[in-house]
């Protein structure tokens, strides 16, 4: 395994971290896996030297940091793991059920520390940029709840960057702890982050950690799998012609090194400039295995090409452009990929 320290601080993680959406209960979506099924991948990770743990309070309304908390908690010792959840999505159907004001964030880290039976996160992340609480009060309570020991860092996930400059800058005007860590969806369908938001993380020194690197499950060519099939999440955002067109390019070069599919998109992610690490949700041993391989895979020119061409620009993925981005074009193939 290969460690990165995230952005400019001192905290070094495992290139791969362990996605865990799908760890909780099954009561929340069909896909997800129960703590019987969870543990053998979280112990196969750790097993591989995965460090780098990835939640969240709304996965399975709670019950994934409970799972993920118990299983960790047999199998791991406290100190060597770099735990991280977030807040932001309702956790009720209460007023101040979600959001960031400063009540629910308080709240919420109390209530993430309560289920994961833990007296710190290492990265309490804010799960989305809201827009109806001043970012000053969101940053405020972010900077308490690292000074009352309850998280070491921040973190930030999916928004414009001129909402993550705003962020970045009222931290700075007032001299309060700034996030070390943006997640993003990043991969070979979705590349929109690659214009503006990873290079001013590399210009501010925070460390990228990517998510959803095969497409919600569309660069595993598995089109019949239970989470392609119900999460309505995956034709949503990547059911164009030009997403399609990406997963044949995909099958295509994954064939020919005679690899899974999934590798091949993987290896492309981790070879993109200023990412530091890779969320992998795995439903298997042996799914988690394909990334593993994918860190020791260097694509070809040629290989790269194919992976690229059917690449249009499209709207960015967020919580404001649900159902409305427009279809992509794709162009035609050439070299030794052009005749088959």
């Amino acid at each position: 395994m290969e460690y990165v320290r995230l952005g400019q601080s001192g905290l070094k993680v495992s290139r791969l971290c362990l996605g865990t959406m799908n760890m909780g209960t099954p009561q929340w979506k069909p896909w997800i896996f129960d703590e019987a099924q969870s543990e053998p991948i979280v112990r196969h990770a750790l097993e591989a030297g995965v460090n780098f743990i990835d939640l969240a309070d709304f996965y399975s309304t709670g019950v994934g940091e409970e799972v993920v908390g118990r299983i960790l908690k047999r199998l791991a010792r406290r100190e060597e793991l770099v735990v991280t959840t977030k807040v932001g999505y309702d956790m009720g159907n209460y007023p101040n059920a979600g959001g960031h004001s400063r009540k629910h964030i308080l709240d919420g880290i109390d209530a993430s520390l309560k289920r994961l039976d833990m007296d710190y996160v290492d990265v309490y992340m804010l799960h989305f940029f809201d827009v109806n609480t001043p970012v000053e009060e969101t940053m405020r309570a972010m900077h308490d709840v690292v000074e009352a020991g309850k998280a070491r860092y921040l973190g930030v996930s999916t928004m414009y960057t001129w909402q993550f400059a705003k962020i970045m800058q009222v931290c700075e005007r007032n001299g309060w702890h700034k996030p070390i860590n943006m997640q993003l969806q990043l991969n070979l369908a979705y590349r929109e982050e690659e214009r503006e938001m990873v290079p001013y993380c590399i210009d501010q020194g925070v460390g990228v950690s990517v998510f959803s690197p095969l497409a919600r499950g569309l660069l595993t060519c598995e089109p019949k799998s239970t989470r392609n099939q119900t999460d309505f999440f995956t034709a949503q955002m990547y059911g164009d012609p030009a997403s399609l067109a990406i997963a044949e390019s995909v099958a295509r070069v994954a064939k020919r090194r005679g690899v899974p599919p999934a590798q091949i998109a993987q290896a492309w992610v981790l070879s993109r400039p200023g990412i530091a690490s890779m969320l992998v949700g795995a439903d298997s041993v042996a799914q988690f295995d394909s990334a593993l391989g994918a860190l020791e895979t260097k694509l070809t020119e040629d290989e790269l090409y194919e992976l690229d061409r059917n690449y249009t620009p499209c709207d960015l993925i967020n919580d404001y452009t649900a159902g409305k981005r427009c279809a992509r074009e794709a162009r035609p193939s050439q070299g030794v990929f052009a005749t088959e």
